[in-house]
């Protein structure tokens, strides 16, 4: 996922939420969050870049983790912070290192519990039959592939007319970005985009 053309490799990913509320290990340094880290890959303009905790382990002149914490797509950081113990790293690569990161996908799972709950929530009859027709097209992917991109298909095009039609009725209550991106777990970017379509039209 890119995020102002740096790779962003985001540790975690809900089907709910999507890459509105995507986490990731955030990394500190100083007690900020570095820079992306730029790998010299040789002669060429385009410079490949990253953000993910593992490139940051002081080699090659790179920044060196002291501390992680958890972070979202949204924007949130967590005040909780895990520093580090180098001197059991050692010099090995943190991709390779045992490192417990456990803390913080519990504060990221702890922020996404707030998201949900402010969330309207959806009929169980609807919840039930999304995930029922999720089992399916994965059941389908491996014995038809074909038919499962059929089914995909027709799926995003009624989501996308039904999504407009409620979209639309929504900016007929004059309802606020604000009020739609936290009924829908989303950021009020992407809410007012939503809005903003269905006036259009």
């Amino acid at each position: 996922m890119g995020l102002g053309g740096v790779l962003v490799d985001w540790d975690w990913w809900t089907v709910d939420f999507g890459d509105a509320h995507a986490g990731a290990v955030g990394v500190l340094v100083g007690g900020r969050e570095p820079g992306p880290v730029y790998f010299d890959v040789g002669s060429g303009s385009d410079v490949p870049s990253t953000t993910h905790w593992s490139a940051y382990d002081g080699r090659s002149r790179r920044p060196c983790a002291e501390a992680f914490r958890a972070v979202c797509a949204c924007g949130w950081r967590s005040a909780a912070q895990y520093p580090l113990d180098w001197a059991t790293i050692g010099d090995q690569p943190l991709y390779e290192a045992d490192v417990d990161l456990s803390g913080p996908l519990a504060d990221w799972t702890t922020h996404l519990s707030v998201v949900r709950d402010a969330a309207v929530p959806m009929p169980e009859r609807l919840a039930a039959l999304l995930v029922e027709m999720a089992e399916q097209l994965t059941a389908t992917v491996a014995d038809a592939p074909l038919a499962a991109l059929r089914a995909t298909g027709v799926l995003e095009r009624i989501a996308a007319r039904v999504g407009q039609e409620a979209a639309g009725a929504l900016c007929d209550d004059g309802m606020s970005a604000e009020a739609v991106a936290t009924a829908l777990g989303t950021t009020r970017s992407k809410a007012q985009i939503l809005l903003l379509t269905a006036q259009d039209r």
